[in-house]
């Protein structure tokens, strides 16, 4: 026996379906907080030294946390081709409004402090407001579009063509559904950030992060929970018709898809699922709650476990599709059709369980290296050295 058939091609693409999540929620749950801060920074820091608290609790770390962005990007392309090849497509304005706002990032944060200008640093303030929010909300408007379906159709060679223009592709990206769900995403990632400063600072940085991350995790229990009925009354679902074939080759073109029903069916057929919503739902409300409290570790453990529930909830749904189509049904691309082959995946999972508790291992280090809060004292004593 070939050593890559030891794990069946069927398993081996579930587990990868499954890592692609782990990633993406990984990256939400570091980087997260950090778009959540830099969303947060105008509203919770009024003074220099107070601006300068809150970049300091992510400076040190927003670097390390990217990498899950990075990782679940070549995830994406190296695991799923077909999805890179046609969500980068039909995203790619997108895509590239996200990239130009998490470029502002590093260049806010090496430049701010060079001058000792008010308009100087004001613009940095803003520069980094945008590429916290920005992220935020576009991110969550590409999760709502895929929900509803994406409207492109596959050429017999696999070639992806969208409907309409470049600029028409990202206006048609914000129809009110995605919107709603970009809304989520942002709040969601702004109680983020608050619990994160709520730990990282004290004085006003952290009563105002307590102040606002209630009302952002109560918009966001509330998007989410008008998302979900939204799904249920106004749009179809995709399910695969005739038989399904988990273990044949990677050409989406080979399924028969239907585009009706509700995607929320799925609960009825694997009712466990539910334990992903039901843990987004606890895990804001317990967040909101400990931020009122003025809780530190556990409310962020709890705004962790409402993100990894509604961000599971998305993928859980969907299963076993990860892009369909709005335009033709049959081109949407699932988990049994739209991977590498058989040998890429384990390969490539023989490498992921190498490297990823050396991963895990350092973030880990360099987390409790960091422990504990920045001050005023942190950052005038150390002016020199410090964001």
């Amino acid at each position: 026996m070939i050593l890559y058939e030891l794990i069946p091609f069927d398993v081996l693409r579930v587990i990868w379906w499954l890592l692609l999540g782990v990633l993406l929620i990984g990256f939400a749950l570091t980087d997260g907080f950090d778009m959540g801060v830099g969303a947060l920074l105008p509203f919770v820091a009024k003074t220099d030294t107070e601006r300068r608290i809150a970049i300091n609790t992510i400076g040190p770390v927003w670097e390390g946390n990217q990498v899950w962005f990075i990782l679940g990007g070549g995830a994406i392309f190296a695991a799923w081709p077909p999805l890179y090849a046609v969500s980068f497509s039909g995203f790619y304005l997108a895509m590239f409004l996200v990239l130009a706002a998490l470029i502002l990032r590093p260049v806010g944060f090496k430049y701010r402090s060079k001058r000792d200008s008010i308009t100087w640093r004001s613009a940095w303030d803003w520069a980094l407001f945008i590429g916290g929010a920005v992220p935020a909300l576009v991110f969550g408007v590409a999760v709502g579009n895929v929900l509803q379906g994406v409207p492109f159709h596959l050429t017999p060679d696999l070639l992806s063509v969208y409907e309409g223009g470049v600029l028409w592709k990202l206006i048609a990206l914000l129809n009110p559904f995605a919107l709603l769900a970009g809304v989520v995403s942002l709040a969601m990632l702004v109680m983020h950030g608050a619990a994160w400063l709520s730990l990282k600072t004290d004085g006003p940085v952290a009563a105002r992060a307590r102040a606002i991350g209630p009302v952002a995790g109560l918009i966001a229990a509330a998007g989410y929970a008008l998302a979900g009925l939204w799904l249920a009354l106004g749009i179809d679902g995709y399910q695969i018709a005739g038989p399904v074939v988990t273990d044949g080759p990677s050409n989406p073109l080979y399924s028969t898809v239907t585009h009706g029903g509700s995607w929320l069916a799925a609960y009825a057929a694997r009712p466990w699922i539910a334990i992903a919503p039901l843990m987004g739902f606890v895990g804001i409300l317990m967040a909101v709650r400990g931020l009122k409290a003025g809780r530190e570790v556990s409310t962020l453990l709890w705004s962790k476990l409402g993100i990894t529930g509604i961000i599971a909830s998305v993928g859980l749904t969907m299963f076993p599709f990860i892009l369909p189509s709005s335009t033709s049904p049959d081109s949407s691309l699932t988990v049994w059709d739209a991977s590498s082959s058989h040998q890429t995946l384990f390969v490539m999972l023989v490498v992921t369980v190498i490297f990823m508790p050396i991963i895990l291992a350092y973030t880990a280090w360099v987390y409790r290296v960091l422990w504990g809060k920045v001050t005023a004292a942190d950052v005038t004593e150390n002016s020199h050295s410090v964001y």
